[in-house]
């Protein structure tokens, strides 16, 4: 079990970053030999994300049920681009293998969001928390007088 930091904390990433969501909603349960294949596409993945820092993979946090949700971050949209077009990685094949066997059956639906963040533009805070979303991605730091409202926090990233 993740550990819990007892202090609220906010987080901070050096730089620009990309908050990537991503996720599948399984349309028609029955047709499990349609979607089963989309779902198990993901673990192969993140493994090979997480096992790979040039990547630009920053980490990541997932949500499971009929819709499912994965939060990453990624140091760059480039980073992020070059390893969806990988032919050589987990990603495109199973993009690939999605459009020729589930795309037009209806039985599972992908999505996804992309957003560039730039520094000064975002605002974050963590109170009883594991390391979590930008706090694992990034540098987590206590809150303290001096970064005690959002605006502050706001402004202190550097």
């Amino acid at each position: 079990m993740a550990k819990v930091n007892n202090t609220r904390m906010f987080a901070n990433y050096d730089g620009d970053f990309v908050v990537f969501l991503i996720g599948m909603r399984i349309n028609s349960f029955w047709k499990i030999n349609k979607w089963w294949p989309v779902a198990m596409a993901m673990p192969r993945m993140l493994k090979e994300l997480f096992a790979n820092k040039e990547s630009g993979f920053l980490g990541g946090h997932a949500w499971f049920g009929r819709t499912t949700i994965m939060l990453q971050y990624w140091k760059s949209f480039d980073h992020l681009e070059a390893y969806a077009k990988d032919k050589t990685g987990e990603h495109f094949p199973a993009w690939k293998e999605f459009n020729q066997k589930v795309r037009k059956s209806n039985a599972a639906g992908v999505w996804h969001e992309s957003y560039k963040v730039s520094k000064g533009t975002y605002e974050n805070i963590y109170v009883n928390m594991p390391s979590f979303g930008l706090g694992k991605a990034g540098k987590l730091i206590p809150v303290s007088e001096k970064y005690e409202y959002a605006k502050q926090r706001l402004i202190h990233q550097n």
